[in-house]
């Protein structure tokens, strides 16, 4: 016995030095990482570095470390993963990819996770796609749990704070923060925050309407893009000037039949393509409403958000279709790749003429304003930064599109 203690000894101080031995490490290169990790309940909960990265032994093998994704997290938050799964954040990184101008950027905008890519890498990828991202030099970024629970700490109470989504909901296509944090919803809660209102105030954030009960099936009833089927069939205009729209989107061919790309729509559930799926969303949100407000009124203003889509669209429709006739009648030359006579807007980012980049502003940055501030209820967003820049975009297209006209016309005859 007196023989085998040493043994012991050694094996005891051995376990103890290979758990250790991250933190005592890592304090010395990476310290505030350690102190997130110190203040995390995986701390507490013997869940240590190497358990979601695995294991080396210095900077020399530091390659050989495990990649962390949604499926590291899952391991011990399934449900939560199965949620997050089946919800738009999810689809991010599907939807980034699906537009055909993110392969335009550059390495460091895109892949580099310093673009688009930000963001949108909290959406789930494949094996494959994890690979090729490392072939090209991309090491890093590649989680999704920890775009709202910070590494190291991935704290729940951090992740239930309206800021947690500021860094990608903000800004050019993205302002949901903006107009949350104008609303009065947003003025009760961050008044609630800093102590001018007592804390049991009702004041909802962006989690209390889209993740209810903590569920991280994030979802809503018009989606991204705000378009829908079926069609609305009691509407004869709203009906046309969404298809038109779609055909655009390069959803719809020039007969109204679906393309190739709707598959693409489908699979980066960016719409919700038929009656049900729409009611259902809309239906969870009254019920959320519902908590403050009557269903009567609840129901007014979602059905007057849906008609203010209804004017946003129509307003983008008469400016697709007087470039889709610039194009028929040779005024502009339609760019290379596009499959009709229609202007593509996911592409027009790199439109090569004016009016055509107008287009794309009008779509993806006011028409998103528009309705997401109706949405949001914010009336500064739904109005001024909405309809009102729809409006002058359409006659800028307008009085851009009878010049060039003009012009044609002068070089015809020349």
């Amino acid at each position: 016995m007196e023989r085998l203690l040493p043994l012991l000894l050694l094996m005891i101080s051995t376990l103890s030095y290979a758990a250790d031995d991250c933190v005592s490490c890592h304090q010395k290169v990476t310290p505030n990482a350690v102190k997130d990790w110190q203040l995390s309940k995986h701390s507490n909960n013997d869940v240590s570095c190497d358990t979601c990265h695995g294991e080396h032994k210095n900077a020399d093998d530091v390659n050989q470390l495990e990649t962390v994704t949604a499926d590291t997290c899952g391991a011990c938050h399934g449900d939560r993963l199965e949620e997050f799964a089946k919800g738009k954040h999810a689809m991010a990184w599907a939807a980034v990819n699906a537009m055909p101008t993110t392969h335009a950027q550059p390495m460091a905008l895109n892949q580099g996770m310093k673009g688009c890519t930000g963001c949108h890498k909290l959406g789930l990828k494949t094996e494959e796609e994890i690979s090729k991202l490392k072939e090209m030099g991309s090491k890093f970024g590649h989680a999704s749990c920890d775009a709202c629970h910070t590494r190291h700490t991935f704290s729940v109470k951090e992740a239930q704070q309206p800021q947690a989504c500021q860094t990608c909901h903000m800004g050019f296509d993205h302002p949901q923060w903006e107009m949350w944090s104008s609303s009065k919803h947003g003025v009760r809660y961050l008044l609630k925050q800093n102590g001018t209102l007592p804390a049991d105030t009702p004041a909802p954030t962006c989690q209390t309407c889209h993740m209810v009960d903590g569920n991280h099936e994030v979802r809503t009833a018009w989606g991204f893009l705000a378009v829908r089927l079926p069609l609305p069939e009691d509407d004869p205009q709203w009906k046309a000037d969404q298809i038109t729209i779609l055909q655009a989107l390069g959803v719809l061919d020039p007969n109204g039949k679906p393309t190739a790309r709707l598959d693409v729509v489908k699979a980066a559930d960016v719409a919700r393509l038929d009656q049900a799926s729409f009611d259902k969303e809309r239906n969870k949100m009254i019920q959320v409403c519902s908590e403050c407000h009557s269903k009567n009124f609840a129901k007014n203003e979602l059905d007057n958000a849906d008609k203010l889509i209804r004017d946003l669209d129509h307003l983008l429709a008469q400016a697709i279709r007087i470039i889709a006739s610039l194009y028929q009648d040779g005024v502009i030359t339609k760019p290379e790749g596009y499959a009709y006579a229609f202007p593509d807007l996911l592409t027009f980012q790199d439109a090569p003429t004016s009016i055509e980049q107008k287009l794309f502003e009008m779509h993806l940055k006011h028409r998103m304003r528009g309705f997401q501030g109706a949405f949001h209820a914010n009336p500064d967003y739904a109005l001024w930064y909405g309809w009102s820049e729809m409006v002058r975009d359409l006659q800028e297209i307008k009085e851009k599109a009878k010049e060039m006209r003009a012009m044609h016309g002068k070089q015809a005859k020349q």
